[in-house]
């Protein structure tokens, strides 16, 4: 088996505040790795921990433990102005996110892939304009196909983003914060497995009544 595209090790992101007792106001855990190229779905609640999740696999935040590998090699590690050429997080109107540089450019290393290998859409606007969903559905298989792995972030809002994730992805990931704050990710194979588990039943809620089988 080759090296994987992603692997996500004992991943650990927490922010706290107060003084002079400082108190977690915020934590995620994570830890998953992917070996192939692949679309994966990402949902979770407003505040569960999506976007913090991407700018750590992208490198554009910093984690309080662990570590992100991108094609074998550790993001936070790579010089800033190439951490593009493993991954790229664009968020909402496909703008690109930018990063804070925490470290001298000389302590980091060059970048070993020639161009981005992971791609993370972060709560892209899609809309009913004629070709536009095709064309997005489109891109994201041609990424596929050229070996690279998409992560797209929908915070459904009506049945048709619930189509959308149907018909694009291969698998799923689901944000969950937990009742003490901790939020984590749980994992399915399907869209039929990911509303097996309540949580993501709950935040879907009447989504999934009203949708109708995109397949």
């Amino acid at each position: 088996m080759g090296t994987p595209l992603l692997q996500v090790q004992d991943l650990v992101k927490c922010y706290r505040r107060g003084w002079p007792h400082r108190r977690t106001t915020f934590e995620l855990n994570a830890d998953f790795r992917v070996d192939e190229p692949g679309v994966i779905g990402v949902m979770g609640a407003n505040g569960a921990g999506k976007t913090t999740l991407f700018e750590l696999v992208t490198g554009g935040n910093e984690p309080s433990d662990g570590r992100v590998l991108v094609a074998g090699q550790d993001i936070h590690r790579v010089r800033y102005g190439q951490r593009g050429q493993l991954a790229l997080h664009y968020h909402q109107s496909y703008q690109l996110r930018r990063f804070r540089r925490t470290r001298p450019a000389f302590l980091l290393e060059a970048a070993r892939a020639p161009e981005a290998v992971v791609h993370l859409f972060d709560e892209p606007q899609f809309n009913a304009q004629d070709g536009y969903i095709g064309f997005m559905l489109d891109f994201f298989q041609h990424l596929r196909h050229a070996g690279k792995l998409v992560f797209l972030c929908l915070h459904p809002n009506e049945p048709m983003h619930l189509d959308i994730l149907e018909q694009a992805c291969e698998r799923f990931v689901f944000v969950q914060k937990d009742a003490a704050g901790i939020s984590r990710l749980q994992m399915a194979a399907s869209m039929q497995e990911l509303l097996a588990l309540p949580a993501a039943a709950s935040y879907l809620g009447r989504l999934v009544d009203q949708r109708r089988p995109f397949r």
